[in-house]
């Protein structure tokens, strides 16, 4: 039998989306029925709604629809009458974009689910700076956000994203729930071009030779 101690330090369950999951995925919420599955646990419909501040009909019809397509599963032992619980299928979530060049329709649900992700990022930091006085100063110091510019072929940017993220996995691995003072965080990891326009200038020759 599993101990909480193996549990808690498994690797995490992962899904690289198809063409269909992804089509179902782009949807307000059902992204957000199956991020609430993932941070809060197994829930009923009636809990998720109250959550989300939707309603019952709403969020049993959605979850179906996850459920059809493998991203949420029912736990029936813990179904009591009709009170049906749900739970995340998978911890993470992954894809490349290049996945569904060949679809036009799953192209589409990608770039909207990415979207959405900028989006809620956005809400997400609005959010903070309105309650951040609330923190303490530890905490006020500890969160935040910082960018770098490099010059990097794909390559190396991609060998670069996968070091930090398995410096991630293994803070999250690493992580008790228990321990005192800790919290529940967010860390989001984005790398972008500097389009035409809003290249830096290129620094002088003296700058160059040093």
């Amino acid at each position: 039998m599993e101990n909480d101690e193996s549990a808690r330090r498994r690797e995490p369950r992962a899904v690289r989306l198809d063409h269909r999951q992804v089509r179902v995925l782009a949807h307000p919420l059902r992204t957000r029925l199956l991020g609430a599955l993932r941070v809060q646990g197994p829930a009923t419909a009636t809990v998720l709604a109250e959550l989300l501040g939707t309603n019952t009909g709403a969020t049993s019809y959605h979850l179906r629809q996850l459920a059809e397509v493998g991203l949420v599963a029912e736990e029936p032992d813990r179904g009591t009458g009709r009170q049906r619980w749900w739970r995340a299928a998978h911890d993470v979530t992954n894809w490349e974009p290049t996945d569904f060049d060949d679809d036009p329709d799953a192209r589409a649900a990608i770039e909207w689910i990415e979207g959405d992700q900028v989006r809620f990022l956005a809400e997400h930091a609005e959010h903070w700076f309105a309650v951040r006085h609330e923190w303490s100063p530890a905490w006020r110091d500890a969160f935040g956000m910082g960018d770098v510019f490099m010059s990097i072929p794909s390559t190396r940017l991609e060998a670069l994203k996968e070091e930090v993220w398995q410096l991630l996995e293994r803070y999250r691995n690493e992580a008790d729930p228990a321990e005192p003072g800790a919290e529940q965080v967010q860390i989001y990891l984005a790398a972008f071009p500097l389009l035409a326009g809003r290249r830096l200038a290129a620094p002088p020759p003296s700058e160059e030779k040093r």
